[in-house]
């Protein structure tokens, strides 16, 4: 059971249910099914109550607010038995999809003369923007890039036009915006918009159904089924 964050734009479902479809050809016989932790139908509680056993994966890329306290709001008082798998980041195969939607925008991957800035959504939870910051770190660390630096949509700072006005000051020549966002919609086009007209040299498109997207939610799927198999096996079911 996926579980998606949910927006008003449908761009946002329509990539959830790209995503899965790809999970389902990469899996067949594996029961992949969608739901929404907001403005989108089915609800996690509504699809989950049909079910004795399920894995819930969130299509959430930092953990915060949604996996840690909206996704186990929604299962208390279920009769599913339920073993929910961490968030798909952090993990090296999405800077891996980063780097994919980069090139097909037309950056030169590792570039020394190119800068790039990592724009989260942000988050009310320090930890989770602390996360970001962290993916950043990892990056710059295994490219040569100019630089790899952090900026959020929202809810922390820099935002992106900031970012790549300081990334400008520092003599940047190139600078490319990587947006840390599973889908198109308000912040995806928010990003687009404010970075161009900062100066950005070109915004990659959100990650969407991206192969290494698939693989992560396989193995987040794997982990949490083995650990329901044990669970289950200790208690004689």
């Amino acid at each position: 059971m996926a579980v998606a964050h949910g927006s008003r734009d449908p761009r946002a479902a329509a990539v959830a249910e790209a995503l899965l479809h790809r999970v389902r050809l990469a899996r067949p016989g594996l029961d992949v099914r969608v739901s929404y932790l907001d403005h989108v139908r089915p609800a996690l509680t509504t699809a989950l109550a049909p079910l004795d056993r399920a894995v819930v994966v969130p299509l959430l890329l930092t953990a915060a607010y949604h996996s840690k306290v909206d996704i186990p709001g929604a299962l208390a008082g279920l009769r599913t038995r339920v073993e929910v798998s961490p968030t798909l980041g952090p993990d090296p195969l999405l800077t891996a999809a980063l780097e994919r939607r980069l090139a097909e925008a037309g950056a030169v991957i590792g570039d020394p003369g190119t800068a790039v800035v990592l724009v989260s959504a942000g988050s009310s939870d320090p930890t989770a923007n602390a996360t970001v910051r962290r993916v950043a770190r990892d990056w710059a660390r295994s490219r040569s890039w100019r630089a790899v630096t952090t900026a959020f949509a929202s809810a922390s700072g820099p935002r992106p036009a900031e970012a790549v006005a300081m990334l400008r000051r520092s003599g940047a020549r190139r600078i490319v915006v990587a947006p840390y966002l599973l889908a198109p919609g308000h912040f995806a086009d928010k990003v687009a918009r404010e970075s161009l007209a900062a100066g950005a040299d070109l915004v990659a498109d959100s990650l969407g159904p991206a192969p290494e997207l698939v693989r992560i939610v396989l193995d987040r799927y794997d982990a949490a089924s083995s650990l329901t198999v044990d669970r289950l096996e200790r208690l004689g079911a």
